[in-house]
């Protein structure tokens, strides 16, 4: 009688033991399973790269034309545009006397602005499909630059609106006010547009945060 008791408990502990490994195995399944839908969100997928790339492509394009626009501008006026660096920042310089070319020094350096401000309402206005990621890069590098020159790159010695303001063109409160309404209705424009959804910031479905693009 005592051995069968005796039996009967060693299988009664044998039994607790395995239904413990197997519930602990479960639980380290589990946790394993919600380990990797915590970083689900931090691995980003290849698939987003070539969306990236345009987008950085056009924004990149967006300043490009910036500069393009102050080199067409001296050389259409008859100066020699320079290429050279202010505190280590690449700059380029319009060839021209800020005392005797005065007008001529302002129509360049309101020249990127303005053709930014004039791309970014080109592509808002002109009728076409949705917007991919190129567009939306450019119209962001048109804002962008925008906003840095209306804010931290206000007062910069080399900085457009700071010359357009020392060659008594528009005052810094004038060229503020012009580009940053103008910047203000764009950015409502696209963000009132169907053909931009999501375009700043969006969450995607697998909790990653996407900038400028589509879901």
């Amino acid at each position: 009688m005592r051995m069968r008791r005796l039996a009967l408990a060693a299988g009664c502990i044998c039994l607790w033991s395995l239904a413990a490994r197997s519930a602990s195995a479960q639980s380290a399944v589990s946790d394993s399973e919600e380990a990797e839908v915590a970083l689900a969100p931090l691995v980003r997928s290849d698939a987003d790269a070539p969306h990236w790339r345009k987008f950085a492509l056009g924004f990149v394009s967006s300043v490009l034309f910036h500069e393009s626009a102050h080199l067409a501008t001296s050389i259409a006026l008859g100066a020699r545009p320079t290429f050279g660096f202010d505190q280590g920042r690449p700059t380029v310089y319009s060839g021209f006397n800020l005392q005797t070319s005065p007008h001529d020094q302002f129509l360049f350096s309101a020249a990127g602005l303005t053709a930014q401000t004039l791309l970014d309402e080109a592509l808002l206005d002109i009728p076409h499909g949705p917007a991919g990621p190129f567009e939306r890069g450019v119209l962001a590098g048109g804002l962008g630059t925008t906003l840095f020159y209306l804010t931290i790159g206000r007062t910069g010695y080399v900085s457009d609106v700071e010359f357009m303001a020392r060659v008594h063109g528009m005052t810094k409160t004038q060229s503020t006010f012009l580009f940053g309404s103008i910047m203000s209705v764009q950015m409502l424009r696209i963000h009132k547009g169907s053909r931009f959804p999501d375009f700043f910031v969006a969450p995607a479905a697998d909790g990653r945060m996407l900038v400028g693009l589509k879901r």
